[in-house]
């Protein structure tokens, strides 16, 4: 089969389309035929290497894919071959205390499909049956290849753990990214006031479109300032964060007294200078946010497949452009998701 995969971590140059012998899958999996696989920071962290990620060679890439089931396991009873499937990408036992009660994502062998196991940008992908979730006939491959990561991620963060309430000003750094947009449209159907930071005015224009509500570039302002002006000195209930190091101190002192920062993720760095002071001071609640359970994973999706949710797609290629994608991403140039089509 086509896979798009590297054999050492480095640079854009070592991603290759590669010939790879199709998984085999066990009693519990499904075999699915890649119609489409979207893009997200954590393929650039993965090709470059993180900390402590050991993974034998070649690694396939892609936390997120869309297709049709061509195979199931022995013991699979729910999904049938020729289905039309989404996939969740958050990998757990099942078996653990966690996952007995429904907390997926802090099971102790949590795992994300292309990060820690071979991932969906190939011909064919191997999934565990109970992560696949089937899509309507008429709903493209693109935008159910594009949804999973980031909608998942944010309806955790911001529904779940931030609780977001009618009413309040959400603040979603780098409006840009996937998950902002997929932030955006949480934060505002859950009745916030939605705040945009970008270097981009195009790009906050089309956050506007999607439903932001207060621009702010940063390019040219202060911009935890102008949230300081814009809620009369009191600061936003709560921050969407992902970037890290960059904007670590200005997230926490854009914060009303007693706010809450939601961290999904350091696209920056995960080690930033940090002002003790205010959160005590302010008695601010640091929640952090990891990907979804399952049943977060359905309730999000069952919006984004009846339309009220939509992702946000800047572009498509085909899977040979890979190499493309990776360098539109790494630079910012994006506004959403970029999605691979196999």
């Amino acid at each position: 089969m086509k896979a798009l995969a590297f054999y050492e971590h480095g640079g854009i140059e070592k991603l290759q389309i590669v010939d790879l012998p199709k998984p085999a899958i066990g009693a519990d999996d499904v075999l699915i035929n890649v119609k489409a696989t979207g893009l997200n920071h954590l393929d650039l962290f993965v090709r470059e290497g993180l900390p402590g990620l050991k993974l034998p060679m070649p690694h396939i890439l892609g936390s997120d894919g869309a297709g049709i089931v061509a195979q199931v396991g022995a013991n699979v009873r729910e999904v049938k071959v020729g289905q039309r499937v989404t996939i969740n990408p958050g990998l757990s036992c099942g078996a653990c205390e966690f996952c007995v009660a429904g907390e997926h994502s802090l099971c102790g062998e949590f795992k994300i499909l292309g990060e820690h196991v071979s991932g969906a940008a190939a011909e064919f992908a191997r999934v565990p049956a109970v992560n696949v979730l089937p899509i309507p006939d008429d709903y493209p491959f693109e935008p159910a290849a594009a949804a999973p990561l980031v909608f998942l991620t944010a309806w955790r963060a911001l529904i779940s753990r931030a609780r977001v309430r009618a009413g309040e000003d959400v603040l979603v750094l780098g409006a840009g990214a996937g998950v902002a947009t997929a932030a955006i449209q949480i934060a505002k159907r859950a009745g916030a006031r939605v705040f945009v930071t970008s270097s981009s005015d195009e790009k906050l224009q089309k956050a506007k479109a999607i439903g932001a509500d207060v621009l702010i570039n940063y390019a040219t302002q202060e911009w935890d300032k102008e949230v300081w002006k814009a809620t009369n000195r009191r600061g936003v209930d709560v921050v969407f964060e992902s970037v890290g190091a960059a904007t670590w101190q200005k997230a926490i002192r854009s914060l009303r007294k007693g706010g809450r920062l939601v961290t999904i993720g350091a696209t920056t760095g995960p080690n930033p200078p940090e002002e003790i002071r205010q959160i005590f001071w302010k008695q601010a609640d640091i929640l952090g946010s990891t990907m979804s359970n399952q049943r977060e994973f359905r309730e999000v999706m069952k919006l984004v497949l009846r339309g009220e949710f939509k992702p946000v797609i800047d572009v498509v290629l085909p899977l040979e452009r890979a190499q493309e994608a990776h360098a539109r991403l790494a630079k910012g140039e994006q506004f959403g998701k970029i999605v691979l089509t196999v």
